[in-house]
């Protein structure tokens, strides 16, 4: 099977995961450790497209289920092209979003159910999960009052949503949290970024010291 590293990052809209992403991959490279970062939905071609329909903020009809099965389909070719291949290599993977996205965000936040989820994508990762999974833990009016503030990050149709519907997948993340007790570790996303920083390297760094 694979021989690195995979480590995803979760969180609600506005949490600074991609920021953290960012920092922790400079930070190993420098190091010299053999290192792939990437996102959810997106990271290769064919994955980058469905994004593009899915967080098209003109799609706005588009159902929970049909949403579901995006996701799900981003996923499946993003693993077999890009996340194996490159931990065949030996390579720690570091991916903004994987599947506790779609656990919180349409299982639980659009209310479908976790199970009928996790059911769906069982069939797209074919048993490939992450080693780690750092969740950044942000209450829904502060992620969104940072998005507000931003000049360079892309509002997407999920920005757009309703401030229930954000507080919805809060919730719905701690029930995957419940779920995957050992896998998530838990950040303090509210406090500065090199203080989210530095829990991201001790998480990491435990993992890789084992």
């Amino acid at each position: 099977m694979t021989k690195g590293i995979f480590i995803t990052m979760e969180g609600p809209e506005g949490a600074g995961k991609t920021t953290i992403l960012e920092m922790l991959y400079k930070h190993y490279k420098e190091k010299g450790i053999k290192i792939v970062k990437t996102r959810e939905p997106g990271g290769i071609r064919i994955a980058e497209r469905i994004r593009e329909i899915i967080l098209n903020p003109e799609n706005t009809e588009m159902d929970g289920r049909t949403e579901a099965l995006l996701y799900a389909a981003a996923r499946r070719q993003h693993l077999v092209e890009k996340v194996i291949p490159a931990l065949e290599e030996g390579n720690i993977v570091l991916s903004d979003r994987f599947i506790d996205s779609s656990l919180a965000y349409q299982g639980f936040a659009r209310g479908i159910g976790i199970d009928e989820i996790w059911k769906i994508n069982e069939f797209a990762i074919s048993s490939v999960m992450p080693d780690l999974t750092l969740y950044f833990d942000l209450d829904p009016e502060t992620g969104l009052a940072r998005i507000n503030k931003s000049t360079d990050r892309e509002i997407n149709r999920l920005d757009l949503e309703q401030l229930d519907f954000h507080k919805r997948v809060q919730e719905g993340y701690y029930k995957v949290i419940e779920k995957f007790p050992d896998r998530l570790y838990k950040l303090e996303a509210s406090q500065g970024i090199e203080d989210v920083f530095e829990q991201a390297l001790h998480a990491i760094d435990s993992l890789l010291n084992k």
